[in-house]
C-alpha cells in the first residue's frame, strides 16, 4: 500500500444535493479527494478547522480526551479503501509499546485527526478509484472561494 499525506483543504456544500463535502489535498501531486459527509461530521470538522471552543465536549472531543486519558495517543488516520462509493479509514493509536488500529468512518477519523493534530494519509489507489469523469470535471472547476467551513 502506497500512502500520501493529505491536508484538509476545507468543507463545501454540494450544489446539487446540499450535502457536505470535505476535500482532502495531496500537496505533492496536487490531487484532490472529495468525501461526502453527514451534517454532524461536517460541523465537527468545521469546528476543528476553525479551532472553535465549545462549553462542553462534543463527541469527537470526548473521543480524543478518552484516548489520551487511557494513556494512548492518536498517531495517524489512513483512508485506505473505496468500495461501492463508500470510503474506509483506520485510526492508528499508540498504546504502551504497541500500535492499535481501529476501523472508522473517514469523516469521524478526520474530525479526530484534526483534534489530535495528527497526520491524515490516503492510499494512492483511493485517489484513482474516486476519479470518475464527473468528479474530475467538477474538481477541475473548483475555485478557492468554493472552500470554507460548514454553513
Amino acid at each position: 500500500m502506497a500512502i500520501v499525506q493529505v491536508n484538509v483543504q476545507g468543507l463545501m456544500v454540494d450544489p446539487y444535493n446540499r450535502a457536505y463535502i470535505v476535500v482532502l489535498r495531496d500537496e505533492e501531486q496536487d490531487n484532490l479527494l472529495p468525501i461526502w459527509v453527514g451534517n454532524a461530521e461536517a460541523s465537527a470538522i468545521g469546528m476543528a478547522l476553525e479551532h472553535a471552543e465549545t462549553p462542553r465536549p462534543m463527541t469527537h472531543d470526548l473521543l480524543h480526551h478518552t484516548i489520551e486519558t487511557l494513556g494512548a495517543r492518536t498517531l495517524s488516520v489512513v483512508i485506505h479503501d473505496l468500495r461501492e462509493n463508500t470510503f474506509y479509514a483506520k485510526v492508528h493509536l499508540l498504546h504502551g509499546d504497541g500500535e492499535v488500529t481501529v476501523d472508522a468512518r473517514p469523516s469521524d477519523a478526520i474530525a479526530l485527526a484534526l483534534r489530535a493534530a495528527c497526520p491524515v494519509f490516503v492510499d494512492t489507489r483511493v485517489f484513482h478509484l474516486s476519479q470518475t469523469d464527473e468528479v474530475k470535471a467538477w474538481l477541475e472547476n473548483l475555485k478557492p472561494e468554493d472552500f470554507g467551513s460548514a454553513e
